[in-house]
């Protein structure tokens, strides 16, 4: 491999600029669903790592609500046991960050739960100085966001002001609904009470620095621009593979499956981010127009006939980092002949000047060999043979990979010749890690959410236009798979911890190599 010597200037003495532009407003950061574990793994966390990185407002608080009984310590308690499951045991600067956290039981479908809310927090924001500034982040299961947004604007807790300043915003996790009708349906329980501009999609993968780089890489940089379409580029590979199963989640992704639990979401936002046109400035509004446009542009799905566009599977028994693993049927929770997909490959094409007969293959599954994210982009091969006299195999293309996870980084392969005196090729990678000269604090994805949040920063959450056309994209594939009289023959089986189906390999033809591909390196 060769390693780029890539200088970077040293970033020690910028490191809290980097972290937040500007101090964010004093705030009480309100978690419905406290008790859940996505608070204990992820929000919690992230905020205690804001507080120890100057990361929060000098006034705030936070509020934790749940079905649970608990008391303000016990809730203090079961954070701190989860901030050490994290962060191992340097809890340092706990008991001034503890000092902030309060508990309230909190019934989601009683009023009277929120009447009271309103009342303890008008108390606890006159103690802690926060101005009436609120998030409200649904920490819910999807099926409680519109009822509890309704509860929280009747309580009158989502007014956009209040006399003497202050605000209230809302913060939910995908999936945005179901399918179209129910998307819809969730917006306008929202917009009750709440503005546009108040309401937070969040989509973790899009906090996440590699993939922000993403716009970084593409528009700061002159060379890859002008070769950034379809005379150059012979397809586009985006992949989120997981090496978990459901876990403890059966409930949910038996309601899912992939296409709704990655597709309508993660991976439609990375496909925005590689295919988008250059905002005319890199503001939030400006941005999210530009990935409508990719949306709108999507080619219709073949629905009548997707065998050649869209493979699905569902993982079976097998091996996973050694240890063996159950069958999705075979899961707690799940129905023994269970038809949920839990992986898919999927060709989709972007009508417009920029994309015209490129494809992009997508896909993501569970209990794959590896947890890997990535896109790569495939450039065409040398328009001209000229040393077909003289080397004895095709030259291999080149190929870019923005690496997301594990490894956060940028690679790029090349030919150049092998030292010697005969012609022989060989392909090196230039490679760039992430984090290379960098030693200030490094956000994770949640922390950069929180962070966003806090600022009135919606860059990297989801606009309802564009929920609306990835639904529009996806909801006719989702009704032709889950209504078909054949629906198993179109489901196929993949041994947990090898790399999906087989059956995947059709999908990858392109005009350059019409015979079965693979697009990974």
């Amino acid at each position: 491999m060769l390693r780029a010597n890539v200088s970077v200037p040293d970033m020690k003495l910028d490191a809290d600029s980097c972290l937040s532009p500007v101090p964010s407003d004093p705030c009480a950061i309100v978690i419905l669903g406290a008790t859940g574990d996505l608070t204990s793994r992820k929000l919690m966390p992230a905020l205690f790592s804001l507080y120890r990185n100057r990361g929060l407002p000098e006034s705030f608080l936070i509020v934790g609500c749940g079905r649970t009984p608990w008391s303000d310590e016990v809730f203090r308690n079961r954070m701190a046991d989860a901030i050490r499951a994290v962060h191992g045991g340097n809890l340092s600067e706990w008991q001034s960050f503890s000092n902030r956290l309060y508990y309230r039981a909190l019934n989601y479908l009683d009023a009277r739960s929120f009447a009271d809310l309103a009342r303890l927090l008008s108390t606890l924001e006159t103690k802690h100085l926060t101005r009436g500034n609120r998030i409200f982040y649904l920490a819910l299961p999807p099926s409680l966001y519109g009822p509890t947004a309704l509860h929280l604007g009747d309580a009158g807790l989502g007014a956009e002001s209040r006399e003497g300043g202050g605000g209230a915003r809302i913060v939910l996790e995908k999936p945005f609904g179901t399918d179209l009708a129910t998307s819809r349906q969730l917006d306008q329980d929202l917009h009750e009470y709440f503005r546009e501009h108040q309401v937070f999609r969040i989509d973790h993968f899009l906090a996440k620095e590699t993939v922000q780089n993403i716009l970084m890489f593409r528009f700061a940089n002159s060379i890859f621009e002008p070769i950034w379409n379809r005379r150059y580029i012979d397809y586009v590979s985006i992949r989120a593979n997981e090496q978990l199963g459901i876990e403890h989640r059966s409930g949910y992704y038996e309601s899912t499956g992939v296409l709704r639990d990655m597709f309508q979401n993660h991976m439609m936002q990375l496909l925005a981010l590689t295919a988008m046109e250059p905002p005319p400035r890199f503001e939030a509004e400006l941005v999210r127009d530009e990935k409508a446009k990719v949306f709108s542009a999507l080619r219709p799905f073949p629905v009548h006939a997707y065998d050649d566009a869209l493979v699905l599977g569902q993982y079976a028994a097998g091996i996973v980092s050694g240890r063996p693993v159950p069958a999705y049927r075979g899961e707690a929770g799940v129905d023994s002949h269970s038809l949920t997909p839990t992986y898919a490959a999927m060709k989709v094409y972007l009508d417009n000047w920029r994309w015209q007969g490129v494809p992009f293959f997508i896909s993501s599954g569970k209990r794959l060999s590896k947890k890997r994210t990535e896109i790569a982009i495939q450039f065409k091969p040398v328009p001209h043979a000229m040393f077909r006299n003289t080397l004895g195999a095709p030259i291999s293309a080149n190929r870019l990979i923005l690496g997301i996870y594990p490894q956060e980084r940028i690679t790029l392969t090349f030919q150049t010749k092998n030292p010697g005196a005969t012609v022989c090729l060989r392909t090196v990678t230039m490679d760039f890690d992430y984090h290379q000269n960098y030693s200030g604090p490094v956000l994770d994805a949640y922390e950069k959410a929180l962070l966003d949040c806090m600022l009135g920063d919606q860059m990297l959450f989801w606009r309802q236009d564009g929920v609306e056309l990835s639904w529009a994209f996806l909801s006719p594939i989702l009704d032709a798979c889950e209504t078909c009289g054949d629906r198993e023959q179109h489901l196929y089986p993949y041994a947990a911890g090898s790399k999906g189906p087989n059956e995947r390999y059709r999908l990858y033809r392109t005009a350059a190599a019409p015979g079965p591909i693979a697009p990974e390196p």
